[in-house]
């Protein structure tokens, strides 16, 4: 089981997505920025990875962008709102003011 430090998420600007390794397959978050917002467009992970290593990818790029950019965050790739939506409270201070998930 990976643990959070083990996601190093790097951020492809040319590509636009943020990028780890998990089991030796690339997993992805792609992404549109736009007047200081990120829009998490699509959501690609390896074949059959357990849904915590899912949540755990989201969780380290919600991390990397709130650290990295003074940007907000629009999740449009369903499974992405379903995770704020379920932790609602830790990232309500990312989305855009009058935005609900």
């Amino acid at each position: 089981m990976m643990n959070e430090e083990d996601f190093k998420i790097t951020n492809n600007e040319f590509l636009r997505q943020f990028e780890t390794t998990v089991n030796g397959e690339l997993a992805i978050i792609e992404y549109a920025d736009q007047e200081r917002k990120i829009f998490l467009t699509k959501l690609r992970m390896p074949k059959d990875v357990a849904e915590e290593t899912t949540n755990k990818f989201i969780e380290a790029v919600l991390a990397e962008i709130k650290e990295n950019t003074n940007c907000r965050v629009m999740p449009t790739h369903p499974d992405i709102a379903k995770f704020m939506r379920r932790n609602r409270r830790k990232y309500k201070d990312l989305l855009p003011v009058g935005i609900n998930i």
